[in-house]
């Protein structure tokens, strides 16, 4: 499947400007050929906005979510997006997927919440595996810090996620997960992991781009630099049943050694 990497901070404080950034970028991601678009964490709204966390926060079936499920509609691919979930009076650091057809099939609430920001202004999520079958592949989700934890990755690998979609704002100077943390998850686990970061300077944050599509083999597929760039590359379902006959990991897990990691 070949998916379409948005590294991009957007416009931070604009919904209405960041959907027509995701309309323009789904728009030559179409035209490449690419089946999914994926944005970075809080794409829709920016990531360094302090209170306006509340004010722009949407409810999943909101507004702006049926714009992006038009927007998915129209151009003819399913889009992947991060976003601040407004659930009553609890705020999530959310990532939502939506189908070519402008259905909506998947949404996570971030599990690990990163630095005082956002511990201040949302409440971290409780289910660590939300997936959904994509054009012949189960596609999961999660958010930025959330793949830095091992055990949250190898919960995927187990659902049997073939792509891992994390929407993420990594910043300075932590761009060794970008580098390298990245291709490790997704050779340890045996997936294809999409982690599509912002770029540049916002608020109190420097962001590092280093956007990556890494393969089952440790292998970047596709790489951006530090500026906002739209990158693809293909989450081939052949190679990756290829790759997991050969890598023994997941078959030569003994789990009843590992009661102490709970």
């Amino acid at each position: 499947m070949r998916t379409a990497l948005l590294q991009s901070s957007g416009r931070p404080g604009s919904t209405v400007e960041n959907l027509k950034v995701l309309d323009e970028a789904a728009g030559r991601a179409a035209a490449a050929g690419a089946a999914l678009l994926v944005a970075p964490e809080m794409f829709l709204t920016g990531y360094a906005i302090g209170d306006g966390v509340g004010r722009l926060a949407e409810p999943a079936d909101g507004d702006a979510a049926d714009a992006i499920a038009w927007l998915a509609s129209r151009h003819g691919l399913a889009i992947a997006y991060g976003y601040p979930e407004r659930d009553g009076d609890t705020v999530y650091n959310s990532a939502q997927l939506i189908s070519a057809d402008g259905t909506r099939l998947a949404n996570y609430r971030k599990t690990h919440l990163f630095g005082g920001f956002e511990r201040d202004h949302f409440t971290p999520g409780d289910q660590p595996v939300v997936q959904a079958e994509l054009n012949g592949l189960t596609v999961g989700l999660m958010i930025c810090y959330d793949v830095e934890f091992p055990e949250n990755v190898r919960a995927h690998a187990l659902a049997g996620t073939d792509l891992l979609v994390v929407p993420t704002a990594q910043m300075h100077p932590f761009q060794f997960v970008a580098e390298s943390l990245v291709p490790v998850r997704a050779w340890e686990n045996q997936m294809y992991v999409a982690y599509v970061n912002r770029a540049g300077a916002e608020g109190d944050f420097e962001f590092v781009g280093l956007s990556v599509l890494a393969g089952p083999d440790g292998v970047a597929r596709a790489r951006a630099g530090r500026g906002e760039e739209l990158v693809f590359a293909d989450a081939d379902p052949a190679f990756l049943a290829a790759s997991r006959e050969a890598n023994p990991y997941l078959k030569d897990r003994r789990p009843g050694l590992y009661g102490s990691l709970a």
